[in-house]
Formats: C-alpha cells, structure tokens, sequence
C-alpha cells in the first residue's frame, strides 16, 4: 500500500485471501483465479514498473511549487579608499589626502506568491570613516524597505509557475489512470492465462480419453483378428488411430506446459521459484446466462475506460497551455509600490533606533506599462495552441467512437462465444450418443472399424471444441470487461485514494 500527502494519489486494495508464497520444488499447488489476480497484483512486474510513474509525477508536482520558494541574499563588504594630495596653484599649501573605510551589509528576501505578486524585502546598512589629514569623521546610514508588483494583465490570471503546477497536477492524475489501465491489461491477462490453462488441461483430458478409447478399440480388434472374426486391415487402422492419438496428447502436453508458464509468468516476479510449481486450477468452465446491454457497456466504457480519461487529461492539458498563451498576448501592465524607513546615525545602534522609531518613512507607487510592438511570438503560439487543441479534441472525439466501436465487438463476440459453447455441448451429447450407438452396431458384426473410429474422432473433436467454446467465452467476458474498463470491479478489486 502506499499513500502520499500532497495530493491523492492511488494505492491498492485487493478484496481477495492472499494467496501463500511458499513454493516448494516440484508441488502441486492449487489456485483459484482470484488468488492468481492476488498474486499478480503483488508481484506482477509489469504494474510494479508502472507503480513508478504516480510517484515519478508526484515528486514533479511538489518540485513545481518550488516556483514560489523565497529567495534570501546577504552580503557583506569592507572597502578601503585613499585619496592621494592635490596641489592647487590657487592655494599656499596642498590639500590633504583623503581615507574612506566603509563596511556595508545588505540582505533581502524576495519571492512570488500563488496570486502572481511579487515581493522583496531588502535592508541595507553601511558604516562609512573619513579620514582627511588629521580629521576624522565615522557615519552609519541605511533603510529598510519592501517592493512590491502585482500584474494586472499578462502573467494575471495564469503564470508560468501556475502553468507548471496545474499541467504537473494533469499529469499526476494522467499517470494514475496509466497505473490504473496497466492493472486492468495485467488482470485481464491473467484471467486469459487462467481460462487457457483451463482448457489445456481439460484437453489433455480429452486426448488421454481418446487414447484410451482408441487403445481400447485396438485390444479388442486384435482379440477379435486372432480367433479370425476381423481382417487385419482392421487392426491396422487401429494402430494408425492410436499413434495419431498419442501424437495429439504429445501435442495437448506441450500447450498445457506453455501455458503454465505463460500464468506462472504473469503473477510473479520470480520465475525461478515458481518453475517446477505445477499449479492446478480450482475453477472449472462454465458458461452462466449473461444479460448483455451495449448501453450499459458503452457508458461504464465512457467513464471508465483508463486510456480514453487519459485522452479526456491530454485535452484538459492542452486547454490549460492556451489558457498561459492567451495571457500572454496582453501587455504588462503591474502595479507597483515601495514603503520602508531611512535611518542616519554615528553608530549602528542609532540607526538601527532610527528604523525602530519609523520616524524617516519613504513610499511610493505607481504603475508601468510595457507593451510589444509586433507580439509576432505570443500571437502564434497562441493561434498554435489553439489548433492543436481543436485537433486533440478531434481525437478526442474519434477515440470516444473507437471505444463504442470495440465495445460493441466486445459484446457481440462474446454473445457469440455463449451461442457456440452451447451449440457445441449439445454437439458433444449428439457425438456421445452416436458412438455409442455405433458401438452397439459394431459389435454385433453390422458396422466397420472405420465407421467406429470415425465417430471417435468426431467425439474427441466434440469433446475439444466444447471445452475451447466454453473458454472462449470466459475470456471474450474478460475481454468486454477490458474494454469496458469495468475489470477490477469484476474481479472485486479496489482503487482506493488517500
């Protein structure tokens, strides 16, 4: 979980049991698939990299206010000064060389405020010797003061530190919505790799059932050779079926062991420990009546699709920047003020009495105006701006119908994969019932070996087919809820801000 305090920024809250992380060497561990989505939310490496990117954009909006971070001078200088003799002809005698020693200190404090106003605060004080022939004469004098300009025109309403703060802020909320759209593909990854290794093991399921069948077919083709009631034709197409079956399990293996790295890849960033961890799935398929509604889907996917607020952000961003650009097609019209007291004395302390006592004030205030002749440069970024927005919104508007689009795919593919999972079960009943009963006909001497292993074949396909309808229909719900970017709600994961 991780919080921050400037502003909200999202942490991660899994309503799921936490699945165990002890992973012996060669167990078998069973896994339901929300403790999968458990795992992968903790230990995925694609959201743990994406996890960066809130923070990277936090540190940079705290680093934005460091636009309005006071500035505070001090110096100090000693200075000598010898005024060599002059020699006047008018005169009977030259006039004397003259020493000046002064120390002089001068501070200030000086800054902007989130209203654009400027400020500095500043002191000075200097301590001046005289030193002409035998005479000596010691000074202090200084003031302390402020100055201040407010603009009333260009850098009024937006300036380029607010500028940098709000598209700071933009980009924070940006970069959550990233976070939040990784989590989304990495679920929904995990859910497909689920559903996959659903099917791989099923099938290969399927396949042992159909050496068996054939293996059996096989032993009883050649009892039936030995004691001359089958030709040997027969048996050999018995034989071609069973190696052909044992290549198609070879085969569902493979898959089976591809797609267990596949999940295993997709919940933790330690292969290594989970290698030889054979994970075994608790879900079975199933296709449960769904009630689609497009309106519905297109409204959570206009709301909560990550990638399309992200668009939404870019357009606000661009708002924000002609909004800083317009401003700045105005002259610089600030108004301008000083107030502070003058101090005079023999000595420090007197002088710095004189600023205590206020009674030697200074003021003034006033206006200034600048105004640029041409304003070639604001003008056309501006006009630029402008029409990069019109086109941002453009896109805008294309990715909205994009979305419409994918969704309404989304809920017609996986409308179709319902109708196909059940077509293919009652398929797989039909494929049942018609082997047995070729079976029962074959036995009785009025069918053929080919006819018998045709049927198993047809039921294998059958069998397979279901269980690929009823996995693909899992993930095209998956799919919809991705492009719903209804996932984590599915899933029962929140997002918590803090």
């Amino acid at each position: 979980m991780k919080s921050f305090s400037v502003v909200p920024v999202f942490f991660l809250a899994v309503f799921a049991a936490a699945a165990q992380t002890n992973t012996d060497a060669g167990a078998s561990r069973a896994m339901s698939l929300q403790d999968c989505i458990s795992e992968a939310m903790q230990h995925n490496l694609d959201m743990q990299i994406e996890r960066f990117n809130p923070q990277i954009s936090l540190y940079n909006l705290n680093a934005a206010y460091g636009g309005y971070d006071p500035t505070f001078d001090i110096s100090g200088q000693h200075s000598y000064n010898v005024s060599p003799t002059v020699f006047n002809p008018s005169l009977t005698n030259q006039t004397p060389s003259t020493t000046t020693k002064a120390d002089s200190f001068n501070s200030s404090l000086n800054g902007t405020l989130p209203e654009g106003l400027q400020y500095d605060f500043s002191g000075n004080i200097a301590d001046r010797t005289f030193d002409i022939g035998p005479n000596s004469t010691e000074s202090t004098s200084g003031s302390i003061g402020v100055n201040l300009t407010q603009p009333l025109l260009k850098n009024f309403w937006i300036d380029n530190t607010r500028l940098t703060i709000r598209v700071a802020k933009n980009r924070l909320k940006f970069s959550e919505q990233g976070l939040r759209g990784q989590i989304i593909t990495s679920v929904t990854a995990v859910a497909n790799g689920y559903y996959e290794l659903i099917f791989a093991q099923q099938n290969v399921k399927v396949q042992q059932e159909a050496l068996d069948l054939a293996q059996t077919q096989l032993d009883q083709d050649k009892q039936r050779m030995q004691i001359g009631t089958l030709a040997q034709l027969s048996v050999q197409q018995d034989e071609a079926q069973v190696a052909q079956n044992q290549a198609n399990l070879i085969t569902a293996q493979s898959t089976l062991e591809t797609d267990q790295n596949t999940l295993k890849s997709l919940i933790t960033d330690d292969y290594a420990r989970w290698h030889d961890t054979d994970i075994q799935p608790t879900e079975t398929l199933a296709a449960p009546i769904q009630l689609f509604d497009l309106q519905d889907s297109w409204s959570k996917g206009m709301t909560k699709r990550p990638d399309l607020l992200q668009a939404r952000l870019n357009v606000e961003q661009q708002g924000i920047q002609l909004k800083f650009y317009r401003n700045q097609l105005f002259p610089e019209l600030d108004l301008i003020g000083t107030y502070g007291f003058n101090g005079a004395s023999k000595e420090y302390s007197g002088t710095f009495d004189q600023f205590n006592q206020g009674n030697a004030p200074f003021y003034s205030y006033g206006a200034q105006l600048s105004v640029p002749l041409s304003n070639i440069g604001p003008r056309n970024q501006y006009k630029s701006t402008k029409a990069t927005l019109q086109q941002v919104v453009l896109q805008l508007k294309q990715f909205e119908q994009n979305v419409m689009v994918e969704i309404d795919n989304a809920v017609k593919q996986a409308q179709s994969a319902y109708q196909s999972a059940d077509a293919t079960r009652q398929a797989r009943i039909y494929a049942e019932a018609a082997l047995d009963a070729e079976e029962k006909t074959y036995a009785v001497g009025k069918a053929t070996t080919f006819d018998v292993l045709q049927l198993q074949n047809n039921l294998t396909a059958a069998r397979s087919q279901e269980i690929r309808a009823l996995a693909n229909y899992n993930e095209a719900l998956a799919n919809l809820a991705d492009e719903e970017g209804s996932t984590l709600e599915r899933n029962g994961i929140k997002l918590e801000t803090n």
